[in-house]
């Protein structure tokens, strides 16, 4: 028999072809039926939207298929609300109980524990979400996922993001790269595992930019103002002292604040280059091509959007993140058809229950 391989170029190994449009027959639906349902149908109606942008997006010669089900998201979201929140509920009460009785050290040292609870488990909530995507995704019939459970990368998230702020923050880029390098490299596709080995040095200038920039600020502003006052004193006394002082305070606050933004877009853009360019699956490589100014335009339009819709255009955020991520994801190298087997990792029965109590993301 031939061995068969599939060669890529980077810029056509993924593509979307889906319009607004037919998302919009999808998605404004999908948001009466929940407004309806008081919530519940959330879980259909993320289903439906992941069928519809799953099937518009192909890697290489076929396109991929979401298996998912609402089913699966809506219990998984029950077992956690029975099997988290009401233990914390009933901690609550029990160290209030406590305190209002004289034990206060007791009851404090109990209140503590649902921080610690969910701290851990919003690391367990991006592993488990992140394993039930893969998991849920066919490519060729092929889908992904892992045989780790993510209880004790709940544990790495725990003490690599307190050491990541415990030196005034400066750890924070060592901090996320290093989850990222180990969330990806317990994950695996078919029967290739993912490699992720990316570098927090490359990272760090951005970080470190972002970091020192309310203090280059905070500089700039005190000598604006005085500029700002010298130069309006000059023009019209103590009167325009104070309206050039005013003045340059109002540039600097709105310059610090999208200033600032800025600059924070522009570590993330290069901290996604950097993550996604470090992560290889079998002998492909993949790149995220983003540039800051990429990432700008999506944030406003965002913005924009939901501004000029009253809101309404909140449920287009998806479609737009996912073509945003597509359009800019690319991959190179060689794929052994051949050899590629279904994953023999363990399905999850239930769906993304932490992610959802927790609204945070996967990806």
């Amino acid at each position: 028999m031939n061995t068969q391989y599939e060669q890529m170029e980077a810029e056509s190994a993924f593509g979307f072809d889906g319009n607004w449009k037919d998302f919009a027959r999808i998605a404004l639906p999908n948001l009466l039926l929940t407004i309806v349902t008081l919530g519940i149908y959330r879980f259909w109606a993320t289903t439906r939207e992941r069928r519809y942008l799953w099937s518009h997006t192909r890697f290489v010669d076929e396109r991929l298929e979401w298996t998912g089900t609402g089913k699966e998201l809506f219990v998984g979201f029950l077992m956690v609300m029975l099997l988290f929140a009401l233990p914390v509920f009933g901690l609550q009460f029990v160290s209030q109980a406590l305190i209002m009785r004289g034990n206060e050290a007791l009851g404090a040292a109990l209140g503590i524990l649902p921080i610690v609870a969910i701290f851990y488990l919003t690391g367990v909530a991006r592993f488990r979400a992140l394993r039930y995507r893969l998991s849920r995704t066919r490519w060729r019939g092929i889908r992904g996922g892992s045989n780790d459970q993510g209880l004790k990368y709940g544990l790495s998230y725990m003490w690599k993001t307190f050491v990541g702020y415990i030196p005034i923050g400066l750890l924070i880029p060592w901090s996320m790269t290093s989850l990222w390098n180990e969330r990806w490299s317990k994950m695996s596709f078919g029967p290739y595992e993912f490699e992720a080995n990316a570098d927090p040095g490359n990272v760090f200038a951005r970080f470190l930019l972002f970091y020192l920039a309310p203090f280059i600020l905070f500089a700039g502003a005190l000598i604006a103002g005085a500029t700002g006052a010298l130069a309006g004193y000059g023009i019209g006394g103590e009167e325009g002292a104070s309206i050039g002082m005013f003045g340059a305070i109002i540039f600097l606050f709105l310059f610090f604040y999208l200033g600032l933004g800025l600059i924070a877009v522009a570590f993330y853009a290069k901290f996604y280059r950097e993550v996604v360019g470090s992560t290889r699956w079998k002998d492909l490589h993949f790149s995220f091509e983003a540039s800051t100014m990429d990432w700008v335009k999506l944030l406003i339009g965002d913005a924009l959007i939901v501004v000029f819709t009253l809101g309404l255009g909140f449920v287009f955020l998806s479609y737009r993140h996912w073509k945003f991520l597509i359009v800019h994801l690319e991959a190179g190298g060689d794929i052994l058809l051949d050899e590629l087997t279904q994953s023999t990792t363990k399905t999850a029965r239930h769906g993304e229950g932490l992610l959802d109590a927790f609204d945070i993301g996967a990806f």
